[in-house]
C-alpha cells in the first residue's frame, strides 16, 4: 500500500473494522464515510476515505499487471506442484 505518515497508521484491529464496515455500508449508504469512521473508531470521514481510496488504487494496479505475483515455495523449499502451481488464465 501506499506510504502513510505516522499519524495516520492503522491498526490490524481497526483495518478489519474498515473491511467490516464496507461491508456494511455501501456506496450509495448516506454518510458512508461517516457511518465507516464511527465503526472504525479513532478515525475521521476524511481519513476512512483515503483510505478507501488507496485500496481501490491498489487493486487496480493489481488487475492491471503491475504488482507480480509473489514466488510462493513449499515448506521443503521444492516448487509448487499441482493445485499449488501457478497457473496462466
Amino acid at each position: 500500500m501506499a506510504s502513510m505518515s505516522m499519524s495516520s497508521q492503522w491498526t490490524k484491529q481497526q483495518n478489519k473494522l474498515f473491511e467490516q464496515a464496507l461491508a456494511v455500508y455501501d456506496k450509495d449508504t448516506p454518510d458512508r464515510w461517516h457511518n465507516i469512521a464511527r465503526a472504525v473508531g479513532a478515525k475521521s470521514a476524511d481519513e476512512v476515505r483515503r483510505r478507501y481510496e488507496l485500496l481501490v488504487q491498489d487493486v487496480q494496479r493489481i488487475d492491471s499487471g503491475e504488482v507480480p505475483f509473489p514466488a510462493y515455495r513449499c515448506p521443503s523449499g521444492a516448487p509448487p506442484t499441482g493445485n499449488m502451481a501457478m497457473r496462466s488464465y
